[in-house]
């Protein structure tokens, strides 16, 4: 089965979850009322902070797909993805037009290579100016040093809350199939190096509290079994032994226990419980490690100090410093922007995301 591998960015709340929720359900991945969405905390802003993975079946091909967040303060949650796809979808409001964050996600995937699919979305707003959008993000590509080839991308139109996608935008609106078949035409498949040694490596972390940490990762090379014995080798030139304890791949936003997984897909893997991102998981101590994946460093401090108002105490489920470590240690397990240090009194910790 062929592979694609995709990420989908855009600034904040121009509705690239929205869309990628479109495409789960018209694929069988999701039942109505399920969302990409799924942390509390983005539940209640309606924004994404934490990237996802999602799978889908269309016409015989798997399609993995990330959900990025959009805003600036989230940027090391998307430029790690970033390096493991090998294309994009761009979404652009079609009221508002590229904004900042879409000028930075943009950046990041150009510098890598990377040829974007533009989803001019929201084209059903009353003041929606589609072709002025077109012509903006044409505008955008030029300021930012585009390649010929990359200048020569696609455009697709959609209603990601209606769930329908046009190639012009006077094709009848029925489904996110033309979308679905945009993907198929124009994102290379992911290379078969299955035959190869295995070399593979971590984009994003989990944590689950019988199996531990959980590397979210893209197989570069060879094939990946349950139970495999592997090396992991660290860009400052450690290595370290170790076993895959358990295999999933993604079906929709399900992990899927399995036996094993081949060169191109996107995998999670439990029983490495020191593995970082960009890491190098392999089958031969001798490998070469892959080029590392450099995280943002964390762009804002806080101090977290003993509350002295008369309101002290009177709400709130969690009181004591003791049960804000216990938060903060179990974040650290899987967020890779944030830094804590817990030597000091006030209890202080610097972080690229301010979700905590």
């Amino acid at each position: 089965m062929e592979i694609r591998n995709i990420a989908i960015i855009a600034h904040v709340d121009h509705g690239k979850t929205t869309l990628t929720d479109a495409i789960m359900r018209q694929t069988g991945m999701f039942e109505t009322g399920m969302s990409m969405d799924t942390d509390a905390i983005e539940q209640e802003r309606g924004i994404t902070i934490y990237a996802k993975n999602t799978a889908t079946i269309y016409k015989g091909t798997k399609i993995n797909i990330v959900d990025t967040p959009g805003h600036a303060d989230f940027g090391s949650e998307v430029e790690r993805v970033l390096r493991s796809i090998d294309s994009v979808l761009l979404v652009v409001d079609a009221q508002e037009g590229p904004m900042p964050q879409t000028r930075f996600v943009l950046k990041k995937s150009l510098e890598l290579g990377l040829k974007p699919i533009v989803v001019i979305n929201k084209i059903d707003k009353p003041a929606a100016d589609p072709n002025r959008t077109e012509e903006q993000v044409l505008e955008l590509f030029m300021d930012l040093g585009a390649t010929d080839e990359q200048m020569d991308f696609s455009v697709i139109y959609a209603v990601g809350r209606d769930g329908v996608a046009m190639k012009n935008l006077d094709d009848e609106r029925k489904n996110i199939d033309p979308l679905l078949d945009e993907i198929l035409a124009n994102v290379p498949a992911a290379p078969n190096n299955a035959k190869l040694p295995l070399r593979a490596q971590p984009f994003s972390l989990a944590y689950d509290n019988f199996l531990g940490r959980l590397a979210v990762a893209r197989i570069y090379e060879g094939t990946v079994r349950a139970g495999q014995s592997v090396f992991v080798l660290t860009p400052e030139g450690k290595k370290t032994s170790g076993k895959i304890m358990k295999l999933f791949t993604f079906k929709g936003l399900a992990r899927v226990e399995a036996e094993e997984a081949f060169a191109g897909d996107i995998v999670m893997v439990a029983g490495l419980p020191d593995i970082f991102i960009g890491e190098t998981i392999c089958s031969e101590e001798d490998a070469e490690p892959l080029p590392a994946i450099k995280v943002d460093e964390p762009t804002i401090t806080l101090n977290f100090l003993i509350n002295n108002s008369p309101f002290a105490g009177r709400e709130g489920k969690f009181l004591t410093s003791r049960q804000i470590r216990e938060r903060l240690e179990k974040e650290l397990e899987v967020n890779v922007g944030l830094k804590v240090d817990f030597r000091w009194n006030p209890l202080k910790f610097t972080a690229g995301e301010s979700s905590t």
